[in-house]
């Protein structure tokens, strides 16, 4: 294991200085697919959870679902007549598709979902049922009545002033249903009036109808839930930001102390940046966790610092994540220790081979460990297990995201070959097969390709095509070696001698 410890462990260390109980706090809002930029905030928790919990403290992760919050615009993936939903809260928006009760529950479910696959536990809260329950209204209360010296503050801290009539509050209007076209006229103490700048209409609310502005609904949730740690992007730790804001009205206006923070950076999607769901820039969580071992998907995010930033590649770069999890995994890694969901035993198959043996097999286990085992590994349980589950993630990421390079179909009969073939190509394929030795590996058959190549006088680059051309009908394909071993030689003979 590395002497360096792990970043996950230094903070759970500083918390555990101070309090050996904690809640630490999560919070997106559902306004279109959870995509693994938003999992890292869940996932810098988790990690910091078990590392208290490991170390004998005992922590606790609140993931606050912000439902309640309006839908800003309607997004490229919603339909027009969501023009006329644009400020309404997204738990009171119809589901797009239908199939659930609402916009928010839409989204939110298949992440909550995803977050039981990945093994992080929370508990729930529904901003929507919160400040229906009353749960927020003491907090709201006390911002109405302290709205000029929350408004001080804001200004104090970010330098700028807030809009003549400013209210910490946004009731929602019982005519139109939107939230964020409402000003408030005025508080008695236990109802707020208001009129309405989209509909025109003027009423009255109590505090369970409406929510506070993103600034002062923060450091609120902190006194209600009880959080004393909370990891969130480094927009809000920006100086002036929200984080900075709350702060001071955390101990100025609600008399609590504001949380540890952890800030942490983007996770970019490669070529395309920072991931947005309002943009359609997303690899959506519960995609992610389809097509990759919970483990990988965690370990993605877990072995970087979060102040780090990530370039995430879906495609032929993720191999190489993968390949260093593998690596890792058999040398006590402390990131695999943070990743690992269940007692899954890796065996010695790489997930590259996988890739490989699975086309050539047609993905049909039996015929993979039959493949495995003539390319020298030994099959028993645990294997059989490992490999059984890999080879289905492999299979939806090759059919998802790998790139046309990397998927191949072996030709079953000579008939379906159509390249045509140059005299030095089959003078080629020829002596090799004459050449093939039955218990060849596949070191020795790589070599031998450039062996019988210099023999014949034709580069090993035609060699190679050659050999692709003879069993794929293309000029690229895996790895030679250990693709020709994974065919059999009996299959690579018979085939080059009919070419």
């Amino acid at each position: 294991m590395s002497d360096i410890i792990h970043w996950a462990d230094v903070i759970a260390d500083r918390i555990l200085s101070e309090k050996d109980s904690v809640r630490i706090a999560t919070g997106i809002t559902p306004s279109g697919h959870i995509h693994l930029g938003n999992l890292r905030e869940m996932l810098t928790a988790d990690a910091i959870r078990r590392a208290i919990d490991e170390k004998g403290g005992k922590a606790e992760i609140v993931y606050i679902a912000d439902t309640f919050d309006p839908l800003r615009k309607r997004y490229p993936f919603l339909p027009e007549e969501y023009e006329n939903y644009v400020g309404m809260p997204l738990s009171r928006i119809p589901d797009p598709e239908g199939c659930h009760g609402n916009y928010a529950e839409h989204f939110l479910q298949p992440f909550l979902e995803s977050l039981d696959i990945l093994g992080i536990p929370v508990t729930l809260k529904k901003a929507h049922e919160m400040y229906e329950s009353g749960e927020y209204a003491e907090k709201t209360r006390i911002a109405l009545e302290k709205k000029d010296e929350i408004a001080g503050i804001l200004k104090e801290v970010s330098g700028r002033d807030v809009e003549e009539g400013w209210s910490p509050f946004m009731p929602v209007c019982k005519n139109c249903g939107r939230l964020n076209s409402t000003r408030v006229t005025g508080f008695d103490g236990e109802k707020v009036s208001y009129v309405c700048k989209s509909c025109g209409h003027e009423g009255e609310s109590d505090l369970t109808e409406g929510k506070l502005v993103w600034r002062v609904d923060w450091p609120a949730r902190w006194g209600i839930l009880g959080i004393n740690v909370e990891p969130f992007g480094k927009d809000h730790a920006a100086a002036g930001g929200s984080y900075d804001t709350g702060k001071r009205i955390a101990r100025e206006i609600f008399g609590i102390e504001p949380p540890f923070p952890i800030v942490y950076e983007w996770i970019n999607l490669k070529g395309k940046g920072a991931m947005k769901s309002s943009k359609g820039i997303v690899v959506p969580v519960r995609e992610m966790v389809e097509i990759l071992p919970p483990e990988i998907v965690r370990y993605i995010i877990i072995r970087s610092k979060p102040e780090r930033h990530i370039e995430f590649d879906p495609g032929i770069g993720l191999l190489d994540v993968v390949d260093e999890f593998e690596n890792a995994y058999h040398h006590g890694d402390r990131s695999v220790e943070l990743s690992l969901v269940e007692n899954v035993v890796y065996s010695d198959v790489p997930f590259r081979h996988l890739l490989v043996v699975g086309q050539i097999a047609e993905w049909d286990l039996e015929k993979v460990l039959e493949i495995l085992e003539r390319n020298g590994h030994k099959i028993d349980e645990d294997l059989r297990r490992d490999v059984e589950r890999r080879l289905r993630y492999a299979r939806k990421w090759l059919e998802k995201y790998a790139p046309d390079n990397l998927k191949f179909s072996v030709k079953k009969s000579r008939d379906e070959i159509k390249s045509v073939f140059s005299d030095d190509e089959k003078r080629f394929l020829n002596e090799f097969a004459e050449s093939l030795g039955d218990n060849m590996d596949a070191e020795k058959l790589h070599k031998l390709v450039y062996e019988v190549a210099q023999k014949v006088g034709i580069k090993p680059a035609k060699a190679f095509q050659a050999i692709y051309k003879a069993i794929l009908d293309t000029k690229h394909g895996p790895r030679a070696g250990y693709f020709l071993s994974s065919l059999g030689v009996d299959f690579v003979r018979k085939r080059f001698m009919e070419i």
